[in-house]
């Protein structure tokens, strides 16, 4: 068994402002990333045996962001705010079911 039951990563990539590709950084990333840990925090979800969120560098995925990824089972999502964060910690953090309506298309 692995250390951690999930890793739940946030591409908290920041382009140059003339960049050609967007940047999950404009999005509020860092602060979704920073809310998301709180919350698992909070609900004892953390640590071994528990849920890991990190930062992510560029995951590539820049026009479909911000996104996150949360492994082993590798679903993409992308988000909006707090209460999407929510959702994805309590369905598929919590209960093992992964949240459909902020999957993206492509896994």
């Amino acid at each position: 068994m692995s250390y951690y039951q999930h890793h739940w990563f946030f591409c908290t990539n920041q382009r140059d402002e003339s960049a050609d590709r967007p940047s999950c950084a404009n999005c509020a990333a860092a602060s979704m990333r920073a809310y998301a840990k709180d919350k698992v925090k909070a609900l004892g979800l953390a640590g071994e045996g528990g849920t890991r969120v990190n930062n992510a560098g560029c995951l590539d995925r820049c026009e479909e962001g911000p996104v996150c990824v949360v492994y082993p089972e590798g679903v993409w999502y992308t988000y909006v705010d707090e209460e999407d964060i929510d959702e994805i910690i309590e369905s598929h953090l919590g209960k093992g079911e992964p949240v459909k309506r902020l999957m993206l298309e492509k896994q």
